[in-house]
């Protein structure tokens, strides 16, 4: 099997869609001899910031000396981004490799969907590769998601909000038990900014497995000192003098609960100096997450895509007006169809200059004729462009060299279209 003929097959098992249980994944791993168990993990799950703070961990944990795993989704532009050893990408003779071993395994009577099939994948890959700890981000929930056959050396849920509602309930108090089906008995668990409802759900759970909690702002927190600098104070540590390489006020959240999920997997082993700390979080790269990937203008991409994660981009947006008091904000918005259109885009009314409505090439995704629908009366004579680099050229000229570009709404967007910017 060549790499391209294992990512068509991986693709084509899109088909079976998103399947809630752990049946399949537990028969799976038994077949490849339980890889999950030859390495200790971190689990991470959350509605928004999950990437972003398994990234932060994994930055750290690499910085300190160990050899460290870490499996996220979706990606952006390669398949292989998903699964990486101290930040280099699986290989696409490893990727071939293992897709045909698994499907001999399934023989037929298993019918992995992508997902599974794509942990399966991740977890014998750090088996083979003998990585010393797996940073592991959550698909979708917790309870049910295919990476819920570890027992973790500690979990993390970074915050609840209103997102795949179909799956994990029309509740923050419904989505927050399916994310706390990640705790597992004796594991301590941090979390991170939740609502009192949400937070009881988590307490509970976390009481009936005797699990340790600890809890944002409460267990431990960060304090800005001065501009790009911050401290942080957790359970016996105290870091001052720390900067981070992820733009927006929001990752100071992030790297609080990736320092205390590190603190908390201390007591087995994994700990880290304050070096391996300020080193981490100095050179962390999270791609897609108010990443700027070009200057005049200057072109930000952000994966938001739900009401809450919104909010957030609107707190980058209110001081962009401060930082490019020349040019316009322009906003370029891509959305999928199932999610909340105009809650998403309620926070940022008044923050940009332009909006530009545009869509990726996906069946998932809602035409910009569907957005501008769903919009009316939200926004103010958006402009309605079908290809996205046609959006984007328009963007540049509405932005000036002098403006900001802000592309958000989905990181489908970024994915579908191949976003890779060059400068020109």
């Amino acid at each position: 099997m060549t790499y391209s003929s294992a990512v068509a097959y991986l693709y084509r098992l899109q088909k079976h869609g998103i399947k809630l249980g752990l049946s399949t994944m537990t028969t799976l791993m038994a077949r490849l001899g339980m890889p999950q168990t030859r390495y200790r993990a971190l689990h991470i799950a959350g509605t928004n910031g999950k990437g972003s703070t398994a990234a932060m961990a994994a930055a750290i944990l690499q910085a300190a000396g160990y050899r460290v795993g870490l499996y996220t989704s979706p990606h952006l532009v390669d398949f292989r981004e998903r699964i990486r050893v101290n930040g280099e990408m699986i290989a696409e003779a490893q990727v071939a490799e293992l897709t045909e071993r698994i499907q001999v395994l399934c023989q037929s009577d298993l019918l992995p969907t992508f997902f599974e099939y794509t942990t399966a994948m991740a977890f014998q890959y750090f088996a083979d590769s003998r990585v010393d700890v797996a940073v592991l981000e959550v698909g979708l929930g917790g309870r049910f998601d295919a990476t819920n056959v570890v027992t973790p050396a500690a979990c993390a849920i970074t915050t609840i909000a209103l997102d795949h509602q179909e799956y994990l309930g029309k509740t923050c108090s419904a989505i927050a038990f399916e994310k706390a089906g990640i705790i597992k008995p004796g594991v301590p668990v941090v979390v991170g900014r939740l609502d009192d409802d949400a937070c009881r759900v988590i307490e509970q759970v976390a009481r009936e497995r005797q699990a340790a909690m600890f809890r944002l702002n409460e267990d431990f927190c960060t304090e800005e000192d001065e501009i790009q600098r911050f401290s942080y104070r957790g359970p016996g540590t105290q870091y001052g003098g720390l900067t981070c390489a992820l733009e927006g006020r929001h990752q100071l959240d992030n790297a609080a609960c990736a320092l205390a999920l590190l603190g908390a997997a201390a007591s087995q082993g994994i700990t880290v100096t304050a070096d391996a700390v300020r080193e981490g979080l100095r050179t962390v790269n999270w791609a897609g997450r108010l990443e700027v990937v070009d200057r005049r203008p200057t072109i930000v991409l952000d994966g938001a895509h739900n009401p809450a994660a919104a909010t957030v981009l609107a707190d980058f947006l209110a001081r962009a007006h401060q930082s490019y008091p020349s040019g316009p904000v322009v906003l370029v918005l891509g959305m999928m169809r199932d999610k909340d259109h105009r809650g998403f885009v309620e926070p940022l009314r008044g923050l940009v200059d332009e909006v530009v409505l545009t869509q990726a090439d996906l069946p998932r995704s809602a035409t910009a004729q569907d957005l501008q629908t769903s919009l009316e009366g939200l926004l103010a004579h958006p402009h309605c462009v079908l290809s996205l680099s046609n959006a984007m050229a328009l963007a540049r000229q509405l932005a000036t060299t002098e403006g900001l570009v802000c592309v958000t709404g989905s990181l489908m967007l970024f994915a579908a279209s191949g976003l890779i910017w060059q400068g020109s």
